[in-house]
């Protein structure tokens, strides 16, 4: 069974940084692209970046370019996401979700999806 979960959301004032992580189990995890999507409250899912399986490549939503970066340890079957420089509107509840596809923004090419950790930047 996969089974993936989040962890390191929480409460930061703007500017400040978070580093969430997504511990994967019950998959070959390299064969995985590992993507971040968020919810805002009210709204629908937003992508926010993917990584490929060996870690080569990564794609980022223009609204976290620069500020955001995923990376991934296979040997821990884990995926993170290194927030920087946050802003009000990153708040959101985070969620990590894994395809055995390419790369996607698209959240229905995306099988496996964590619980969710809420992110809350105060201004």
């Amino acid at each position: 069974q996969v089974q993936l979960v989040e962890s390191g959301g929480g409460l930061v004032q703007a500017g400040g940084s978070l580093r969430l992580s997504c511990e994967a189990s019950g998959v070959t995890f390299r064969w995985y692209t590992m993507g971040w999507f968020r919810q805002h409250p009210g709204k629908e899912n937003e992508f926010v970046a993917a990584i490929s399986g060996t870690g080569g490549t990564t794609t980022y939503a223009d609204s976290v370019k620069g500020r955001f970066t995923s990376s991934r340890d296979n040997a821990k079957n884990t995926v993170y996401l290194q927030m920087n420089n946050l802003k009000p509107d990153d708040t959101a509840v985070y969620y990590c979700a894994a395809t055995k596809y390419g790369a996607s923004d698209q959240e229905t090419r995306y099988t496996h999806w964590g619980q969710g950790t809420q992110v809350t930047v105060s201004p």
